[in-house]
C-alpha cells in the first residue's frame, strides 16, 4: 500500500497529528531535492581535462566523439542525397 494512500485516508485527531505528518513530509522533499541536485549536476557537469585522465578513457572519449561525428555525417549525406532530387522552387 503507498504512504500517500494511508495519509489520505487517515482522520488527524489533533494539530500535533498533522505537525508530526508535515515535519515528515518537509524531511522527504529534502531528501528529494538533494537527490534531484545530485542527478542535475551529474548530467551537466565539464568532463576532465584529457591530460588527467587515464589512457582507456582517452581512448572512450576519442571513440565516442569519433562516432558521434560519423554518424553526423552520414545523416548529412542521406539528407542530401534525399532532398538533391527535389527543388523547392
Amino acid at each position: 500500500m503507498d504512504t500517500k494512500d494511508t495519509y489520505k485516508n487517515t482522520p488527524y485527531e489533533s494539530l500535533e497529528q498533522i505537525r508530526v505528518r508535515k515535519e515528515e513530509l518537509r524531511k522527504q522533499l529534502q531528501g528529494e531535492e538533494g537527490q534531484m541536485k545530485t542527478m542535475w549536476d551529474s548530467m551537466f557537469n565539464r568532463p576532465e581535462k584529457v591530460s588527467n585522465m587515464l589512457p582507456s578513457r582517452k581512448l572512450n572519449t576519442l571513440m565516442n566523439t569519433s562516432v558521434g561525428i560519423l554518424d553526423a555525417a552520414l545523416l548529412t549525406w542521406k539528407l542530401y542525397r534525399k532532398f538533391k532530387k527535389k527543388r523547392f522552387f
